[in-house]
């Protein structure tokens, strides 16, 4: 499986398709502004016109977008990867979305003859350049083994949770963890703050003890430079808290601490701050 298919080179995208490029795959690209992926062109990516030439040139098919909606409209729209891509051929949705359109793309593409995985990873920006995130997959045994030496070119934790849909389930794990970890590093500082010390020195003392965390270490030294660039933007965080709240909804669960996270962020966006990166979560509180 040499010829690989990417759809979508936004923040994270762009350093994956990369890092298969180098590692001598044939990577053909698309995505909706055909200026961000210039840079993976010099690499020695092929640009394609369409999702759907795309899906037919390619042996594994990536996609990394934006929401439920999208991946439902690419995978099962019409003239989309189902009609498209060819027995034998596996589609790796990469995306943060739904574990109930895991299922349902599993299925309609097992029908096909086709591998569909569920892998939505963590790690951030800084992940996806280094080839350290953390992938999560949902899918059948056999065709996660079919395409696991390419998910770890992309990632040192590679695991498979189980069937279509949990590598989604395992990322609202991930995301309800990061929720109200993000109020908790974020109160932290603001109290450094108006206690007069030295935040930049307070990060020292914390990171790694008990209350060490990769939000704490990664996050919070660009808070410290003003630097509110996306590593996760907060429009895509946003939808990621909905999505495991109605789940959770679905479980009978009550999750207060996600709920209170969601309604933060919420507030941010609606400050026109969607486009900057979690950890923009200070200006709630500045």
């Amino acid at each position: 499986m040499k010829k690989i298919g990417f759809v979508g080179t936004g923040v994270m995208g762009s350093s994956m398709a990369s890092h298969l490029l180098e590692a001598g795959y044939d990577v053909f690209i698309y995505t909706r502004t055909k200026s961000k992926a210039e840079e993976l062109l010099t690499k020695g990516a092929k640009w394609i016109d369409t999702p759907q030439e795309l899906a037919k040139k390619v042996d594994v098919l990536i996609s990394m977008v934006g929401y439920p909606k999208d991946v439902e409209e690419l995978y099962l729209g019409q003239n989309g990867f189902l009609e498209n891509l060819s027995a034998g051929a596996v589609a790796i949705d990469m995306t943060t979305s739904s574990p109930v359109l895991a299922k349902k793309i599993a299925e309609a593409f097992r029908e096909k003859g086709i591998g569909a995985l569920d892998a939505p990873v963590s790690g951030g920006d800084i992940g996806a350049k280094n080839g350290t995130l953390a992938i999560m997959v949902g899918g059948a045994e056999d065709v996660f083994l079919q395409v696991k030496p390419i998910f770890e070119i992309l990632g040192s934790s590679v695991i498979l949770q189980g069937d279509a849909g949990a590598g989604q389930h395992t990322k609202m794990v991930n995301q309800i963890a990061i929720a109200s970890n993000m109020i908790g590093v974020t109160e932290a500082i603001i109290y450094a703050e108006a206690a007069g010390l030295n935040p930049a020195r307070v990060l020292e003392s914390i990171s790694g003890g008990a209350a060490g965390s990769w939000s704490l270490s990664n996050l919070i030294p660009r808070v410290l430079q003003d630097n509110f660039s996306p590593g996760f933007f907060i429009k895509h965080f946003i939808k990621d808290m909905g999505i495991a709240l109605s789940e959770a909804k679905q479980m009978g669960l009550e999750l207060p601490g996600l709920s209170l996270a969601e309604k933060m962020y919420q507030t941010l966006a609606d400050q026109g701050l969607s486009e900057e990166g979690t950890q923009a979560l200070i200006k709630y509180y500045r």
